[in-house]
């Protein structure tokens, strides 16, 4: 069964149907039972050639698993040995979501299902950890590394059948005091100061480790690794974490990586090295090549050491003369950009380099060793995370040394400094002078990279000799896309794990295809541009562009505020529930990027800012508004879900207690006639403040059933329904971190801003209404809902006064309106909504012109009106005005 075979039965299977009458997709769901034979699985891109290990999540119905049970995985020949752990949990106790791991030997074109059930198989090759003098020996049955307890080596050996195949795994930074021409160099190692034993299992064990780099006189760029192993695995996976904490006036990064030492014990023809290249394509030599020569060594010799296989006796008119034929001990893979690759080599340091080959973009794997053994190393998003580089030095001696730069040494220092002087702005009156222009909220030290991070995912392949060429080709393909298993939609839409806002494509009218196929079409025009801008780079990829410049023809990339878009008006939403309702793996690895960069590098994770993000700018940290509607877990808690990745759980979790940073980071400082704070700590919006805190908390009480975060939501909940106009009351409050009470700050004046809805508001405060089952909260927010894009008489008479808010995203609220009509059952309301959506005038075609000629560097397919913030919001009206009022949709 291939990949479309899976959704499409499993869609038929669970019969969620799109065109029910009014509200009927949510009453379909309302009351779900637990799929008898459990959730089938499906890999995410098809079958892959072959799985290291991986790790998926299941979510469950409200009720239906209780909260110790276990499960089993089938395949086709009957259960596969499985590791399973709770994710999150419903308010009653019983599961929501839960983790499942398998290992290296599950074979991965079989199909799968997750069920409640006694697991019966058991790993061949399991996973161990033990104990050792300072520090662990874990093992995946295959591959065995040794963990020391601390100092600077984060593993000390991986060994394969006893024997050491690299040796002393360690991290090294490079500093440069200038960003050119720099006086002083300085080298850093890593010094582990804390390891922690995270998950013990026989399929899957995890090994954290944070540190510093260090040294002889300071420890910065503080550092978290976590070792994955599982059961069957010829590989550890490395999930590596650095946070900037540097001065970045002196400090510039020229190079940071990991760096290991693989012994050589095998004949210099006998020694290969390997980079993986574009489309499938291999780099592969010996460290001393015997083709080419004057005098030929033997068929049988060329073709072995081609090979990668030990070469017979060589022919004897060669033999005397090989140590005259070079050793090229040095050889680098360097990804200076998107576009282009370089491979050189020398015979040793202090000699020259010698240009290899060129390629456009590597995967980003390599290898050195011998037919007696050797490493095979990869870093995801190697040509996307440029500038990049691998490096092999000393392939010559008894021990060659192998570093996977993130960021490489050959290419320019990491310069985060700000990328303007403030321009004179030195008071608030002359920083909102600049947001009136370049919509930029500048403030003096508030542009700081201090406290912003990356991860990078890299793999370590132990083997016993050089692999065969096809068998490099197929683990550069796995570090670049990972095999991900994923339950069917209709499996995720059924248990409601998400709320009840989105449904099943739907394309049995004309109307309802006409949605779906601008939803597709405005996808694939964002895929299509991280491609044609060339969003890629080390700090960039994963972010996407806020608004056009139709006069050039480009993205206004240098323009204040409409720079990078970091999650404004939720991109990452509308990623997120397109990826639910479709399974569509482009548009999941589009969001897993937007994951990784908007919580590690639009985040800050230390300093004056921790917890809080940063709003859109040229440079990703660059705003002055530090906000919570940038950090919050609604973001996140998908690809957490869908994969168990635990440093996107350490992110929501470091976002808890960001509340406590609004009272010196107050975000409404610099706007005027906004009520004073009063004897409140902080005064915030109901939207992208509170509604951000609540999707934190929420993350928080379903995976550990926190009595404390659970009662912070449900106070400021009953303290909004209490207010005398609810939601209206609720754009300025004052709150209490401490208690998470919220207080009214205008009496019986209504208010309303068109920012409010849109950071997770509507999809956080759903899944609250269903959680909590608070009437009160509920009536207040469909009376939100109901009134925004209401008439203005209507909301003279229902409020004594109009709210006040502009029409700016009036198409994106009629999903408001929807919720309204689906849950007061009011059809009139619901012909309202989808007239709103049809906006207020004739709506512009997303369709793409074609560019060309001395009007643009490069052709281009634009659309010269085109707005995330637009596109983000009109998308989730779409899907949630379909799942909501399909029914009331016109045919045509």
């Amino acid at each position: 069964m291939d990949r479309r075979d899976f959704f499409r039965a499993s869609a038929r299977a669970t019969s969620v149907a799109a065109a029910l009458p009014l509200g009927g997709t949510a009453r379909a769901a309302a009351t779900p039972a637990q799929p008898p034979d459990g959730a089938a699985l499906g890999w995410l891109e098809g079958a892959p050639a072959f799985s290291a290990g991986t790790t998926f999540g299941v979510p469950w119905p409200r009720g239906a698993v209780r909260k110790d049970q276990p499960f089993v995985v089938d395949g086709a020949s009957g259960d596969v040995p499985a590791q399973s752990w709770p994710l999150a949990y419903w308010p009653d106790g019983s599961l929501k979501w839960t983790a499942h791991a398998l290992g290296a030997s599950v074979r991965p074109d079989a199909a799968l299902r997750v069920r409640p059930g006694a697991p019966r198989a058991r790993a061949q090759q399991a996973v161990t950890v033990r104990r050792a003098a300072g520090g662990f020996v874990a093992s995946t049955g295959v591959v065995e590394c040794a963990v020391p307890s601390r100092g600077p080596v984060l593993v000390t050996a991986i060994r394969r059948a006893g024997r050491d195949i690299a040796r002393d795994v360690r991290l090294v930074a490079l500093r440069d005091d200038q960003p050119e021409g720099s006086t002083r160099r300085s080298e850093f190692v890593s010094e582990v100061e804390q390891v922690t034993l995270e998950q013990e299992g026989p399929v899957r064990s995890v090994i954290r480790l944070e540190g510093r780099h260090r040294d002889k006189t300071r420890a910065w760029l503080p550092f978290t690794v976590r070792l994955y192993l599982y059961a069957g695995a010829e590989s550890i996976r490395i999930m590596h974490t650095f946070v900037f904490d540097g001065d970045e006036l002196q400090d510039f990064i020229r190079g940071i990586g990991l760096t290991f030492d693989v012994p050589l014990r095998d004949a210099l023809h006998d020694r290969h090295v390997r980079f993986a290249g574009e489309d499938g394509g291999l780099w592969a030599e010996g460290v001393r090549n015997l083709t080419g020569l004057r005098r030929d060594p033997g068929a049988d010799v060329r073709r072995a050491q081609l090979a990668g296989e030990r070469c017979p006796p060589v022919a004897d008119k060669v033999a005397p003369l090989l140590h005259l034929v070079p050793a090229w001990g040095d050889v680098s893979l360097a990804q200076l950009s998107a576009d282009s690759f370089r491979i050189r080599k020398r015979t040793k340091a202090g000699c020259g380099w010698v240009d290899s080959a060129w390629g456009r973009r590597a995967p980003g794997t390599g290898y050195v060793g011998g037919v007696s053994g050797g490493m095979a190393f990869g870093l995801r998003d190697f040509w996307q995370r440029h500038p990049t580089q691998l490096d092999i030095r000393d392939a010559h001696t008894d021990a060659a040394r192998a570093t996977v730069w993130m960021w490489s040494p050959d290419a320019p220092a990491m310069d985060l400094r700000f990328y303007h002087d403030g321009m004179g702005m030195d008071t608030h009156a002359e920083e909102l002078q600049g947001l009136e222009i370049t919509y930029e909220d500048y403030e003096k030290g508030f542009g700081t990279p201090v406290g912003v991070a990356r991860s990078s995912e890299i793999t370590l392949w132990a083997f016993e000799a050089t692999p065969p060429r096809a068998r490099l080709v197929e683990i550069a393909q796995a570090v670049q896309t990972p095999p991900q298993l994923v339950p069917a939609p209709a499996h995720i839409l059924a248990t409601q794990v998400f709320g009840t806002l989105w449904s099943l494509p739907d394309r049995s009218t004309p109307a309802r295809a006409a949605i779906e196929d601008q939803l597709d079409a405005r996808f694939d025009f964002y895929r299509k541009e991280v491609e044609q801008r060339r969003w890629y780079g080390f700090w960039d990829y994963g972010d996407i562009r806020h608004t056009y410049d139709a006069d050039r023809h480009d993205w206004r990339y240098d323009v204040g505020g409409f720079a990078w878009d970091n999650s404004e008006l939720s991109p990452d939403l509308w990623l997120w529930y397109s990826f639910l309702r479709t399974g569509r793996a482009d548009i999941f690895r589009m969001g897993e990027a937007m994951v990784r960069h908007t919580s590690e590098v639009d985040t800050y994770h230390l300093g004056r800012f921790a917890g809080l993000g940063s709003r859109h700018n040229v440079q990703h940290w660059g705003c002055s508004a530090k906000q919570v509607r940038i950090s919050t877990a609604v973001y996140r808690r998908f690809y957490y879900y869908l994969t168990g990745d635990e440093r996107t759980g350490d992110i929501m979790r470091e976002v808890l207690d960001a509340d406590r940073r609004l009272d010196d980071v107050d975000p409404v400082r610099k706007l005027a006639n906004q009520p004073p704070k009063g004897p409140y700590p902080a005064r915030i919006s109901f939207g992208t403040d509170w509604a951000s805190l609540v999707a934190n908390w929420l993350t928080e009480w379903e995976r550990t059933g926190s009595a404390r975060y659970r009662d912070k939501i449900v106070t400021g909940m009953r303290d909004i329904a209490a207010m005398p106009h609810g939601f209206f009351n609720g754009d300025r409050m004052g709150y209490e971190p401490d208690t998470g009470r919220l207080h009214n700050m205008i009496g019986n004046d209504v208010k309303a801003l068109h920012l409010n809805a849109v950071f997770g508001a509507v999809e956080i405060f759903d899944e609250l209404i269903r959680l909590t089952g608070d009437t009160a909260f509920e009536r207040a927010w469909l009376d939100y809902c109901e009134l925004f894009n209401a008439p203005v008489d209507e909301q003279r008479r229902r409020l004594g006064a109009p709210h006040g808010a502009t029409h700016a995203l009036y198409v994106g609220h009629s999903r408001l309106t929807a919720y309204a009509a689906w849950k007061r059952k009011d059809p009139r309301l619901a012909r309202r909504a989808w007239q709103e959506f049809a906006g207020e005038g004739r709506q512009r075609p997303f369709r793409t012109v074609r560019v060309a000629g001395p009007d643009v560097l490069n052709p281009v397919d634009e659309v010269p009106w085109v707005s995330t913030n637009e596109t983000a919001q009109w998308g989730l009206a779409a899907i949630q005005n379909l799942a909501l009022i399909g029914a009331a949709l016109p045919r045509t």
